[in-house]
């Protein structure tokens, strides 16, 4: 095993990571903006008010988008298992 292998699989370890990681965050950082801008307009500064949102929208968004996480990261551990023994070997 040489270095660029090493590099390559930590490529695209780091490309999986945020490829399943976006859709939650993206939706939290929405929610988040529209919680902040909603409590701007309102000053109204309650803690809770920001929080519950991002959590229900979290919870959503990995209801919806959790099996497709699950079988992109199977997929992903499935291929670095399989090339095990060429990169050994």
């Amino acid at each position: 095993m040489d270095a660029q292998q090493v590099f390559t699989f930590g490529q695209q370890g780091l490309y999986i990571l945020m490829l399943v990681a976006a859709p939650t965050l993206i939706t939290v950082l929405v929610v988040g903006v529209l919680v902040s801008v909603f409590q701007a307009a309102t000053q109204i500064n309650e803690a809770t008010l920001s929080f519950v949102p991002k959590v229900i929208a979290a919870v959503l968004v990995l209801s919806i988008t959790g099996p497709w996480m699950v079988s992109t990261l199977v997929d992903y551990i499935r291929r670095t298992l399989m090339s095990i023994p060429q990169v050994v070997g």
